[in-house]
């Protein structure tokens, strides 16, 4: 078997407390190139028995060495890791090019957020607070922000170093030791960071790396009675197992599960600055994004012109292998495509005709998972197109009259995580970011680049608690009030 990349280290390793050891019996599981359909190598399949080992190496991490560190110092060790990554971009965006088949352009953003990720948490590791409580007068109370201890991360395949560097990254610049299972899908970059953070000096035990299946490693992981908190990101589905897991030993869980989310597009918006988040932030990765905007809601009286502007855009897009570089990729897995296939081929039995596709260049590699990105029209809120969530390069315009409608559609899913809304009336602004229904709303833009520094998370099935920002340092810590009696 010919590798068409170089991972430079074996990747059928599990690391634990410092070791770089195989699964039990030997075990593995293929890395598929979706670009191509190809089986490309192995990564190890770990299981309970190794996320045993991985739990105790951690706990030895939290009594020893990594808990000994001050905050300053762990910040100072973050911020080194922060700088490998940024040496090793290119080696970090070829094995996710190759592992997720998301485009190059996107792998090395990935890279350079996982980065800068890395620098956000190693400056913010010394600057989080307790504060004083004024109570009576021969009471001095304060409070304490202390490290849960272990934390478990069980991160999906398509964002793993973003979703690795808010996650991991705020749970050790807290002082957690950390248990890390990437998906299955989606390992390698996981287990480059951590050959480099090793190489940087962290110490053993204080992350550790198990790939492996979620019903096996993963469930056993979040159900570990020595975790004490977990932090998931997946499906709706997985994100209840994982949940119900963690609540026999009673831990808090981060969650972050699916999206329908919304841009809300007025009469008076600019539509030239809005077209291009219009469609990017419905195509990127493939529409393999929990944040994707799915739905775009424009108001009538410009209805038929966005479709007609953000038609000639989808009929530019280009579908092609990562390592061609085009706008869309190829979707992670055979699975994944014919998830979207249905809902392509329910719209079609329902009379639903797309108004514009991407195009398939002959050069598409035969065996890749491709989808065209698909646009649709004019589609009815309570269609399943505009209800569920595709996580495929599919959008769907739906019009709307008033505020009142537009903010009842875009109430109108099970989901609350992202929505966009368009339109120079400060009023209006103001009144939609409060009445919808999310855990971010942007104005005149969608994403704000991606900003690290920005609280991230849903309502709804979109899941709970905050990664990103300070808000996840706090998440990952334990508030403890100290009250001291000293009399008059």
């Amino acid at each position: 078997m010919s590798n068409p990349f170089d991972a430079g280290f074996d990747t059928s390793q599990c690391l634990i407390g410092g070791r770089w050891i195989g699964a039990s019996g030997g075990k593995t599981l293929p890395v598929e190139d979706p670009s191509t359909g190809k089986e490309i190598g192995r990564i190890a399949r770990g299981g309970k028995p190794e996320i045993e080992a991985a739990v105790d190496a951690a706990q030895l991490a939290r009594d020893g060495e990594w808990g000994q560190l001050s905050a300053a110092e762990r910040g100072r060790l973050l911020a080194r890791i922060g700088r490998a990554v940024e040496d090793h971009i290119e080696w970090l965006a070829n094995l996710e090019a190759h592992d997720v088949g998301k485009p190059l352009t996107q792998a090395r953003a990935d890279a350079r957020a996982l980065a800068r990720y890395l620098e956000f948490y190693a400056g913010a590791a010394d600057k989080i607070h307790g504060e004083t409580i004024p109570y009576l007068n021969d009471y001095t109370v304060y409070t304490l922000r202390e490290p849960h201890g272990v934390t478990a991360h069980i991160i999906p395949w398509n964002y793993p170093m973003q979703i690795l560097g808010r996650s991991v990254g705020a749970a050790l610049a807290m002082g957690n030791a950390a248990v890390l299972k990437p998906a299955e899908e989606a390992s390698l970059t996981a287990l480059a960071f951590a050959r480099i953070a090793v190489d940087c000096g962290l110490p053993d035990g204080a992350l550790n790396v198990v790939p492996g299946l979620g019903e096996e490693a993963g469930a056993a992981l979040c159900g570990h009675p020595g975790i004490q908190h977990v932090s998931f990101t997946g499906s709706v589905e997985t994100g209840r197992k994982v949940q119900e897991a963690a609540s026999r030993n009673v831990i808090p869980v981060t969650l972050e599960l699916g999206g329908k989310s919304p841009q809300i597009v007025f009469a008076d918006a600019d539509l030239d600055r809005a077209l291009p988040f219009l469609v990017n932030a419905g195509i990127q990765n493939a529409g393999q994004t929990c944040s994707a905007s799915s739905r775009i809601l424009v108001e009538a009286s410009i209805h038929k012109e966005v479709v007609r502007l953000m038609s000639e855009r989808y009929k530019a897009l280009t579908v092609g292998a990562a390592i061609e570089d085009r706008a869309v990729g190829p979707l992670i897995s055979e699975r994944q495509k014919n998830i979207v296939q249905g809902f392509l081929a329910e719209a079609d039995e329902d009379g639903l005709a797309p108004v514009a596709e991407g195009q398939m260049p002959k050069s598409a590699p035969m065996g890749g998972h491709y989808v065209r990105p698909t646009l649709y029209g004019d589609v009815d809120p309570g269609h399943a197109l505009a209800r569920d969530e595709i996580f495929g390069p599919v959008q769907v315009i739906i019009p709307f009259r008033d505020e009142e409608e537009a903010v009842a559609i875009a109430n109108g899913t099970d989901y609350g995580l992202v929505a966009g809304v368009w339109t120079r009336d400060g009023g209006c602004q103001m009144r939609m970011a409060r009445s919808i229904r999310s855990g971010q709303v942007f104005i005149n833009n969608y994403g704000a680049g991606g900003g690290v520094e920005l609280p991230f998370g849903g309502v709804g099935k979109s899941g709970h608690g905050r990664e990103k920002g300070f808000e996840a340092l706090y998440g990952f810590s334990a508030l403890k009030t100290v009250a001291v009696w000293h009399g008059h």
